[in-house]
């Protein structure tokens, strides 16, 4: 299963390379009409299906016989779904770059690469860094979101930062650098947030020396707060979520279970932040679907407790997506972690433990839809909807509903991509 989804993400991406820039004479101005779709709404298909596109948004959405007559630019979907574009909300990098490289031509290489696999809006991601390093990602994520989404160069829009380290628990730090990992300290911190409206999202463990103050922090600037890569016992979630934490980065991978706790605490053994997740409504979470990370059954498990509306598809992709197998750097170049791709999932030298993912999102969906056993719109729509609502960006991207953005990914009838368009414009093959 593995190797043959992974030949279906090669030969999409040299499929779109083949078509060009453009196809011959695509339309890539204000107003369009898509015809001949299979529309992936949140619920269900609607087969036979039309949208309609007027200033990169969409007007009209359904049946092609209840949309009014339309002479003007025109593409013959040719059958195939159209899904809305997909929402990366945890994402390291791609095509050799990390988004913690330090340069814009590592972020347009990072970004390219997931367009290339459906993702229209994206959220750089950090790692475990030094300061400087991250007031770099900072400003870079700053710049690309101040561009906006740019088709015609292959890139989706950059919706604001994830600031996913450096206060990590040293026990769960993973595969990022262990030496940076550090409790979070006003000072320090409150540089981050002086990227007023740029970090969108922040993750702390709970149980680290100043994490309530951070929480306090973050809130007030509108950031939505995360736990993640912790040994946090139940209370201490507890206490994070009354400061407003509503979200678990990756269920399952870098996070308390029952047996670490019992290891910190001792007896009586103690409630973990998976028993917390599944126990709050609230609570929001996401998963990496890429075969590797959590078996079919774990999968399953998460969407059948939490829901699909509260479970989000993530790729957690290193720079190692797109590439040859072979050792590459999580992280900033200078001062990151050696890893090995072998070509489906990064892998620490000499350790059975995960380095991350090295799959783009139309692999996470297919995965969930042929593998996992989910329809198609619900696993769509972890890729789409759930994320942009736990982003609190559903009223402009994740469904194919009028006045949204009309940001699309098209896929035939084995999930490979075939077209992406952002805002209505298609997406550059580059």
């Amino acid at each position: 299963m593995v190797s043959r989804l992974s030949a279906r993400v090669t030969f999409a991406r040299s499929d779109i390379t083949r078509r060009g820039r453009y196809d011959v004479g695509m339309p890539h101005g204000a107003s369009l009409r898509i015809l001949n779709a299979t529309l992936v709404l949140p619920d269900r298909l609607v087969s036979d299906g039309a949208l309609h596109v007027e200033d990169g948004r969409l007007t009209a959405v359904g049946d092609r016989g209840a949309l009014p007559a339309w002479a003007g630019a025109t593409i013959d979907a040719a059958g195939h779904f159209v899904a809305p574009g997909f929402v990366d909300l945890h994402v390291h990098g791609g095509d050799h770059a990390d988004f913690m490289d330090g340069t814009i031509e590592a972020f347009e290489t990072a970004i390219r690469a997931h367009t290339r696999h459906g993702v229209t809006s994206i959220v750089p991601t950090s790692t475990v860094a030094y300061h400087e390093q991250t007031l770099a990602f900072l400003r870079h994520t700053q710049t690309m979101r101040q561009r906006g989404a740019e088709p015609r160069r292959g890139l989706a829009r950059t919706l604001g930062a994830h600031l996913y380290g450096p206060f990590f628990a040293e026990d769960k730090v993973g595969c990022h650098p262990k030496l940076p990992a550090r409790p979070p300290v006003a000072a320090e911190y409150g540089q981050y947030l002086e990227f007023d409206g740029i970090v969108l999202t922040a993750t702390c463990a709970p149980e680290l020396p100043g994490a309530a103050d951070f929480y306090r922090a973050a809130a007030a600037r509108r950031v939505r707060l995360n736990a993640g890569h912790s040994n946090a016992t139940w209370a201490e979630m507890a206490m994070a979520h009354a400061l407003g934490v509503r979200h678990v980065d990756h269920f399952y991978c870098a996070m308390s279970s029952v047996a670490s706790l019992r290891d910190r605490c001792g007896t009586p053994m103690q409630a973990s932040m998976m028993e917390f997740v599944l126990d709050h409504e609230d609570m929001t979470t996401e998963v990496i679907a890429d075969g590797r990370h959590l078996s079919p059954e774990l999968l399953r498990f998460v969407v059948k407790w939490k829901g699909a509306s509260r479970t989000a598809l993530v790729t957690d992709c290193s720079r190692a997506l797109d590439c040859p197998p072979g050792l590459y750097t999580f992280g900033p170049l200078e001062g990151g972690e050696t890893f090995y791709s072998d070509g489906a999932v990064g892998l620490l030298p000499d350790s059975p433990s995960l380095a991350s993912s090295v799959r783009g999102m139309d692999f996470m969906v297919r995965h969930m839809h042929q593998a996992v056993g989910l329809d198609l719109p619900t696993a769509i729509r972890m890729a789409s909807l759930t994320p942009a609502a736990i982003l609190g960006r559903e009223r402009e991207i994740g469904s194919l509903e009028a006045g949204k953005r009309a940001d699309l990914v098209e896929l035939d009838e084995a999930l490979t991509v075939r077209r992406v368009f952002v805002a209505g414009e298609q997406v550059a093959a580059v």
